[in-house]
Formats: C-alpha cells, sequence, structure tokens
C-alpha cells in the first residue's frame, strides 16, 4: 500500500498546509471512519464538527477552517481536492492483457494498438476499436461500430451495430446504446391522435393493428463521455441519436430516439426523454425528471427533480414542477396556493356570520 506525506498531498490537491505533527497517509475516509495514517475528509460543517472526535491526526478542510493540534489542508474547493485524492488512491477494475481465450473477435474486425478483450466479450464484423481501449466480459459490440480511443467499458454493455464512440468514453454495467426506438404507427388515427386534435376519444377502435416503424438510424456518441449502469440509449428512426462531448449521464437513464443532446450536460438518474426531443449545451436534468417528446430545452438551463416537463423551454430557464414551469411563475404559485388557504380561513371564520345573514333574509 502506498503512503504520502501530508506535503505531497498538499501539493497535489492545491491546498495551503498547517502542520502540527509528520503524518504519513495511506487512505482517506470521513472524520468518524478515520484512524492516524486516514486523511479525514471534512468538507462540511457536520465533518467538522465530528473532527473532535475522530482518531485522525490530518484532515482535508474548507479555506479558513483551523483546528489546534491538528494538521489540516485548507482548500478553497474541497469537492474538487475530494476528486483529485480519489483519483491518488482509486485502484481500476482488473483487465486482462491482450484477447481473452474465451472473447469472439471477427477476422473483419480492427483493433488498435494496445487493446484489450476480457472473457465472452462478442466483437462482431467491421467493427473499429481505437489505441488502448479496455472492454469487459459479457460485452457485445456489434456489427460496424466504430469506438474511439482510450475508452473503458465495464462488463455486460451492449453496442448494437454502427453505433459510433469517441475517445476516453466510460458505459458502466449494462449500458444499452442502439436498441429500437419505441416507434409505431396505425392504419388509421388512434387514441393519441384523437386527443391531441380533438381533446376526446370519439372511437374505441378494437381492430386497430400496430405497426412497427423500423429504426435505421444509429447512435453517436461524442468525446469524453460518461454513461452509467443500464441506461439505455435508443437509435434513431433515420437520423442519429445523438450525445455531445463531455456530457455525463447516471444510472437508469432512458434517452428516446432522434434526440439531440448537447455539450457537458448532466442527466440524473431516472430520467426519461421521449423521442425528438433537442437539447442544448450545459444542461442539467435532475433525478426523476420526465420530457415529452419533440421539445427543445435551450442550452445552460436547469430542469430540477421529478419535473413534468411537457413543452419547450428557452435557455438559461430553470424549470420546476408538474407540469413544468418556470421557476418564478412556480413562486407565484406557492404564494397563491397561501393567499388561498388565508381567504379561506378567513372565510370559515365567517361562513356562520354569512350563514345567519342568508337564512334572516330567505324571504326577501
Amino acid at each position: 500500500m502506498r503512503t504520502f506525506s501530508v506535503e505531497e498531498i498538499s501539493q497535489i490537491v492545491g491546498g495551503m498546509l498547517t502542520k502540527s505533527a509528520d503524518v504519513k497517509i495511506s487512505q482517506i475516509a470521513p472524520p468518524l471512519l478515520a484512524d492516524e495514517s486516514t486523511l479525514a475528509l471534512a468538507l462540511g460543517e457536520d465533518e467538522i464538527a465530528n473532527l473532535a472526535k475522530s482518531k485522525a491526526k490530518a484532515a482535508l478542510v474548507p479555506l479558513g477552517v483551523q483546528i489546534d493540534g491538528l494538521t489540516t489542508i485548507e482548500v478553497e474547493r474541497p469537492r474538487l481536492a475530494m476528486m483529485k485524492l480519489l483519483n491518488l488512491f482509486y485502484v481500476a477494475p482488473e483487465v486482462n492483457q491482450g484477447i481473452h481465450p474465451t472473447a469472439t473477435v471477427h477476422e473483419t474486425a480492427k483493433l488498435g494498438q494496445n487493446v484489450q478483450i476480457g472473457p465472452n466479450v462478442v466483437i462482431s464484423r467491421d467493427a473499429v476499436i481505437g489505441d488502448n481501449t479496455k472492454i469487459l466480459a459479457n460485452t457485445y459490440v456489434g456489427g460496424g461500430v466504430k469506438i474511439g480511443k482510450n475508452c473503458f467499458f465495464h462488463p455486460g454493455v451492449n453496442i448494437g451495430d454502427r453505433v459510433q464512440i469517441g475517445d476516453d468514453v466510460i458505459l458502466h454495467h449494462g449500458v444499452s446504446l442502439g436498441a429500437d426506438g419505441f416507434s409505431f404507427v396505425t392504419e388509421n388515427p388512434d387514441n393519441i391522435e384523437q386527443a391531441r386534435k380533438d381533446g376526446a376519444i370519439k372511437e374505441e377502435n378494437i381492430k386497430q393493428v400496430i405497426f412497427k416503424i423500423p429504426s435505421i438510424g444509429s447512435v453517436v456518441i461524442g468525446n469524453n463521455v460518461e454513461i452509467g449502469a443500464n441506461t439505455t440509449i435508443d437509435r434513431g428512426t433515420i437520423e442519429n441519436t445523438t450525445i455531445g462531448d463531455n456530457t455525463k449521464i447516471d444510472d437508469l437513464v432512458m434517452i428516446g430516439h432522434n434526440c439531440k443532446v448537447g455539450k457537458g450536460c448532466l442527466i440524473v438518474s431516472q430520467v426519461g426523454i421521449a423521442g425528438s426531443c433537442v437539447i442544448g449545451d450545459r444542461v442539467v436534468i435532475a433525478g426523476q425528471a420526465g420530457l415529452a417528446d419533440h421539445i427543445n430545452i435551450g442550452s445552460d438551463t436547469i430542469i430540477t427533480a421529478k419535473a413534468g416537463v411537457t413543452k419547450s423551454f428557452p435557455e438559461k430557464s430553470i424549470v420546476v414542477g408538474i407540469p413544468a414551469v418556470p421557476r418564478k411563475e412556480f413562486i407565484k404559485q406557492l404564494k397563491t396556493m397561501k393567499d388561498a388557504q388565508e381567504i379561506f380561513a378567513k372565510f370559515r371564520k365567517y361562513e356562520p356570520m354569512l350563514n345567519a345573514f342568508e337564512e334572516a333574509h330567505k324571504e326577501d
């Protein structure tokens, strides 16, 4: 196990060291779980308070926090410093060298230098894999897929035919890229079409037949994208579904066919984005938000958790609620509800007087 001096760690995180003892650091942990060889991460007020109960001799703290008798490394952005430390102590999953004997690599596939292929991986016809890419066990790579350099695919990834993936992409367990889109058509107008047009469902359509619309587009993933476990991104109907450079997608996200997601976006767990949505750059979509099909979200917009987005929003919007509205409007709605409660309470107070007045003037 490698150890670091507090001077080395301070240089790595760009911190300001206040030293009270020589400490060798072999791991990092919250204060209550730290021992004498652990750097305690006290990033917030609760963790700072817990330092008094900690066995740690050194701690990473926000700028301006100093504790008597404790070696501290002060940093301006504690979470950024934590990221650097986690990379320092991170142990990557074990990967076999070269191509595992149980892997199946088609003779027409082209593999770059230092490509590592794990057990039971299937690389199909005409696939191209860039230098230094690592593909772990039980992953399927379809025909004509193009994968860039320095990618890392965790076990159980499924990549459909003709998908294109850029450089430095991380795919976590169970990611599915390039499944068919959820796209169907009926011979006659169905209930959904009736409801959209007339606001009512007029016919039962008992004998209606649903025809599948094939998906002949694909999926294009940009550079430096990370996609979380069991996330699915469907191929486009005719055009490609696209994910821009530097976008990060959490676990259990569903992105429908024909969607265009911009650069530097953050999409959190359990978000569902219906088909043909256009998402701008640097958009944040918080957990369990849902987006209806064919809407546009402008760049630098924030969609808050569980928002039900049924219409388009311009850039730099903050979107809240079900159905989703701009944040200012949502706050106004809350104020209106509060005012209504107060008005109702006053009404209940004076209701007996009103009833008595009505009773007295019945004959009038």
